[in-house]
């Protein structure tokens, strides 16, 4: 006798500056965790085809000639090819930062969708067109699968009226100023899979540090976003890796008045400011961690500052705390970063389990401590892959998922 296999898969990708992420999950339900995870990175400066796990010999990672995200694309088709009989693509989700005011929870792609997505491209001008162009791409190698749009701003996209708008001109909110947030598939997740640990109390005053190299924390009321500390693009809140966090917008004129281009500036933002301008040595926390340098421990205390800051503010916003939830690869995997933040935040009568917070899984607090708190690791391409499958799960063939191998 064989064993049933799935054989169609959920495709999940995600575009970064340069590479392409993917994960494949199994096309039935219940959703499980990913067949195999990886990326391509270095897309144009020496790209390497990477797999978390894979099918045997091909775990690993080896050199590929890629110049575009569409050509990496091509290479994660043809390496899918590579194994005929065993996988076949049933339908795709895509990971995209952007849904403007547009789009408040995930899509069907097609020309239609495609084109408004074009309409939103001013909003994240280096992130979202290569995703765009992956998407397009995908339609014209595999016609025939259905593919799916989710979207990182759509869990904060009814914000409260208060948290949702800056206090500028009417005008500037008609041409899509207005705080969007990020991170939202994470947040989406963690929220989705909170009865899971906290029970009944997952429903009451939540707030989540997703600390990784992109930086953000969320307030939740009723698993709902309430006030996140990210707004109309992800430089802003707490400090990142190479993101500044929150600045007097008056810095920008100011730098333009002493010569500096737009370009420049944003060049900045983007990429030398965060922790590694502070240190001026990384962005990496795990590089100033162990350094001895003062310019990083500077780095490393402020970006502890404003972290206890912001969770200051979010409480605020809740009238308390019920649960504090670490997620995000720092948040996972920094036990004296989840220390220092709650010693900070004594006043608030955070006290972490010593035993549990080096191990980082689970509840880190002594059980009857109120609030409580928590690492949960997040999972957004499973996200994606739940939101593909309860848009076009009925499209794919039940008599086609199964196989006896």
């Amino acid at each position: 006798m064989g064993r049933s296999v799935a054989k169609y898969l959920l495709l999940v990708l995600e575009t970064t500056v340069s590479g392409l992420k993917f994960a494949f999950y199994d096309a039935i339900e219940p959703l499980e965790e990913a067949r195999f995870k990886g990326c391509i990175r270095g897309i144009g400066e020496g790209a390497r085809f990477e797999l978390q796990h894979g099918l045997g010999a091909d775990a690993g990672g080896w050199r590929v000639e890629v110049e575009s995200h569409e050509e990496a694309l091509g290479e994660l088709l043809r390496w899918l090819e590579q194994h005929p009989g065993l996988f076949k693509v049933a339908a795709a989700g895509h990971r995209l930062i952007h849904g403007g005011e547009l789009f408040s929870r995930p899509i069907l792609v097609n020309e239609h969708s495609l084109r408004q997505l074009d309409t939103l491209v001013p909003l994240a001008p280096s992130a979202l067109p290569p995703g765009l162009a992956v998407a397009r791409a995908l339609s014209r190698q595999l016609p025939d699968i259905p593919q799916v749009a989710c979207f990182d701003t759509a869990f904060h996209h009814d914000l409260p009226l208060v948290e949702r708008y800056f206090a500028l001109p009417h005008a500037w909110q008609d041409l899509g100023v207005r705080r969007y947030g990020f991170h939202g598939l994470s947040y989406e997740y963690i929220a989705e899979v909170l009865p899971d640990y906290l029970g009944r109390a997952a429903d009451g005053r939540v707030v989540i540090a997703h600390l990784a190299d992109s930086v953000s924390l969320c307030a939740l009321h009723g698993r709902r976003s309430m006030a996140t500390t990210m707004s109309f693009t992800s430089l802003d809140g707490v400090p990142m890796s190479t993101h500044p966090g929150s600045v007097d917008p008056g810095v920008v004129p100011y730098l333009l008045r002493q010569g500096m281009s737009l370009k420049e500036i944003e060049h900045g933002l983007h990429h030398e400011s965060g922790l590694k301008g502070l240190s001026g040595i990384s962005g990496d926390m795990r590089v100033l961690l162990a350094s001895r340098q003062p310019a990083a421990r500077l780095a490393v205390d402020s970006f502890m500052h404003h972290l206890h800051r912001a969770l200051g503010s979010l409480v605020a916003v809740l009238g308390g705390l019920d649960a504090l939830v670490f997620t995000g690869g720092i948040g996972e995997s920094e036990p004296r970063i989840r220390q220092r933040l709650c010693d900070l935040a004594a006043w608030l009568n955070l006290k972490l389990d010593n035993e549990s917070n080096v191990v980082g899984r689970g509840r880190i607090s002594p059980k009857r401590a109120s609030p409580s708190v928590w690492v949960i690791p997040s999972d957004e391409s499973r996200m994606v892959a739940q939101h593909t499958w309860r848009l076009v799960g009925h499209l794919i063939s039940k008599e086609s998922t199964n196989w006896e191998a």
